[in-house]
């Protein structure tokens, strides 16, 4: 890697052992660290994704069996949702680039970040285990099918409960980290959008995470000693698992989600060269999105038997949740009316995820709708909004958040055109994968299901394929950045323009991230009242490269 002029070493280069790195407790090198754990993960969760799709090309058995296809389908769904999607933002770009936003040395505890680290890598441990006997009971351990199995299921809930600890010792850490140490001047009204992203999702991190572990712990404890908590052959409920499990897995979409949302409102400004419209808007409705998150859990046990009262409730309570999304959204586009796009690789992804998180919302209004859930419900039309929530989300956001930051992270620039092709290759497979199993959903195919009738066969053909696009282009992606992180070309001091504090510092940052504590530069811009920027500043911006 290489680094600029700088009076002091970048990260990279203090501690390059192994145990340089396994034992620091710099928050740049355990966020590097998180990135590789978890896309790593990612590569093996969507090869057994390819391998489900592969297998429903056409119906009866392909290449697998039904008991085969179920554990894949557990592997998939586990790994991506544990070991991704929930620690994907805030452990890797959160904690690379929250300390550098707000002008920090490190994060509040960097000892407990570390130990973080370790305790993800426990969990992920515990839980691969259960490869030795697979779980076949989906990545929701539903009761009383999770109680029965003979797989290792104890394992794989074991090993997300530990993960769990991981995930609060993180949001706990960021909570702190956010009202302790900004930097002189940077008052609440402030702060960069993401770290309102952190912060918001950091709450429900700590809030709801232990609801999840005590869930699992009982689900255990119910295996090993059969007590008769989930088991209705013993006087349980296992409608009681569904409601503890969800009160935990909707707002931990919002854990997934939040921190994608504010590396959008701090990629829009760059390349739109306009101040983000809305900053207060933007930044309040994040913690409108956590507190709504934590009373919305029932639209998913709309036909679970829950009486008609609950479910206006609940359908009443997700509606007012995607108001402060829509308020987001609305914002976005704000910013974009009539400013000066630079269509960088950033940028592609952050309007990519513009129009797919916006296909996730309006769809997700059939699914609050209580006339047509029940319809929908348990059909492919769930799938595919899960997926444009958290793969059209998530995943996108930390694709436009890898390509915006890079040079920052490595001190070089990735490859505009190759970043350029696989981006549209990328936009098309997903969109080819998940838009037919929505008509699939709204025909009546039942979701997790192994084989299907030949009405069917077209639409799971098309989506397979697509999911060939989509799989090429994500490790395209993932090769080309590795390249670039040691082959790419040299990168120039804040080589978008970009306004932030965290461009201030060298490229990479060294080791404490800034010489001195900085004070917040009042000349940059006030977010809150959209000031504009000194005039070389604003010559400045029009001295950027666009991509073809």
């Amino acid at each position: 890697m290489a680094s600029n002029n700088s009076h002091s070493l970048s990260y990279f280069r203090v501690g390059r052992s192994f145990w340089g790195w396994a034992l620091s407790t710099d928050h740049k090198k355990i966020g590097i660290m998180y990135l590789f754990a978890i896309l790593s993960f990612f590569v093996i969760g969507g090869i057994a994704a390819l391998l489900l799709r592969l297998e429903l090309i056409s119906p009866g058995r392909t290449i697998m069996e039904a008991h085969s296809y179920n554990v894949l389908m557990t592997l998939h769904g586990a790994i991506m949702i544990f070991l991704f999607v929930v620690p994907g933002l805030p452990a890797t770009i959160g904690n690379f680039m929250l300390p550098l936003m707000i002008g920090a040395k490190d994060v509040a505890f960097p000892r407990i970040n570390l130990g973080s680290w370790y305790v993800y890598v426990i969990g992920a441990i515990i839980a691969l285990v259960s490869l030795l006997s697979p779980a076949d009971t989906g990545w929701t351990f539903y009761a009383p099918y999770s109680l029965k199995s003979n797989s290792l299921v104890i394992w794989l809930t074991l090993g997300a409960f530990v993960m769990g600890f991981s995930s609060i010792m993180t949001g706990f850490n960021f909570i702190v980290t956010i009202h302790r140490l900004r930097c002189p001047g940077l008052t609440w009204s402030k702060i960069p959008l993401f770290v309102w992203g952190l912060y918001a999702a950091s709450i429900i991190q700590v809030l709801a995470t232990p609801i999840v572990g005590m869930t699992l712990v009982m689900l255990i404890l119910e295996r090993l000693l059969d007590i008769g908590i989930f088991n209705p052959a013993k006087g349980g409920d296992p409608i009681l698992f569904e409601q503890f499990f969800w009160f935990y897995s909707h707002p931990v979409v919002y854990i997934m989600v939040l921190p994608g949302f504010g590396i959008i409102s701090e990629i829009l400004p760059v390349f739109s060269r306009r101040p983000i419209f809305g900053y207060r808007a933007i930044a309040y409705s994040s913690l409108a999105i956590s507190f709504f998150s934590f009373f919305v859990w029932g639209h998913h046990l709309f036909v679970s038997g829950m009486s008609d009262w609950a479910r206006w409730v609940f359908s009443g309570l997700t509606f007012l949740v995607a108001i402060p999304t829509a308020v987001k959204i609305f914002n976005w586009l704000s910013t974009l009316w009539r400013s000066s796009i630079h269509f960088d690789a950033p940028m592609l992804y952050a309007l990519g995820f513009i129009f797919m998180f916006s296909i996730a919302g309006l769809t997700g209004i059939h699914l609050a709708v209580l006339a047509t859930d029940v319809f929908l419900h348990d059909t492919y039309f769930v799938v595919a909004h899960f997926h444009y929530t958290i793969q059209g989300g998530t995943v996108m956001a930390l694709f436009a958040a890898l390509h915006y930051w890079f040079p920052l992270m490595t001190g070089r620039m990735y490859n505009v055109k190759i970043a350029f092709w696989t981006w549209v290759i990328l936009f098309i497979g997903f969109n080819m994968t998940f838009i037919p199993q929505f008509l699939l959903g709204m025909e009546g195919m039942p979701r997790r299901y192994y084989d299907y009738l030949p009405y069917f066969q077209t639409w799971h053909q098309i989506s397979t394929v697509g999911s060939w696009l989509n799989g090429g282009a994500y490790l395209s992606v993932l090769v080309h950045l590795c390249w670039s992180g040691f082959r790419g070309k040299i990168a120039k001091s804040n080589p978008f323009r970009s306004l932030s504090m965290e461009w201030r510092t060298s490229l990479p940052p060294p080791t404490m991230n800034f010489e001195k504590i900085p004070q917040f530069p009042e000349s940059i811009y006030d977010y809150a009242t959209e000031k504009k920027p000194k005039k070389k500043e604003e010559s400045d911006l029009s001295d950027v490269n666009r991509v073809a």
